[in-house]
């Protein structure tokens, strides 16, 4: 099972989603970091990742071949993080067959309705959650 965490600028929400999935998962579950920019990467690759990548290309070339994919719901969205998230990225996550896990993080531009409102720690717990029943099915 091939897990791919998408973040971008400095990672330090996907490096927590990271960590916790190490914990959580089968030894043998592959962790990659895809970061949106190096300093994503990296402290994702800090927090226990297999292997990580960074930018367009990495995520085009990598979304194909996961099992996972997982991330606040800003990598669903094109222009996000500042501008990071480029349509190119968006359009490799939504046509990959994986299966998408997303944390439903506060957007400036899009309110999601019908959901509690939990402090980052506990969407990333339950995050953690929904990707383990996942490997574990």
């Amino acid at each position: 099972m091939i897990v791919g965490v998408v973040d971008g600028q400095g990672g330090g929400i996907g490096a927590h989603v990271v960590e916790r999935l190490r914990k959580a998962l089968p030894e043998e579950t592959e962790i990659v970091a895809l970061g949106t920019n190096a300093i994503a990467t990296a402290n994702m690759m800090k927090a226990g990742a297999n292997k990580g990548a960074s930018g367009e290309n990495a995520i085009r070339q990598t979304a194909p071949r996961l099992d996972i994919i997982t991330g606040g719901l800003a990598i669903l969205q094109m222009h996000s993080m500042l501008g990071e998230m480029t349509p190119g990225m968006v359009a490799a996550i939504m046509q990959s067959p994986a299966r998408k896990i997303v944390m439903p993080l506060k957007s400036a531009e899009i309110e999601v309705v019908g959901l509690r409102d939990e402090p980052i720690p506990h969407l990333i717990e339950e995050l953690v959650q929904r990707v383990a029943a996942f490997v574990r099915e």
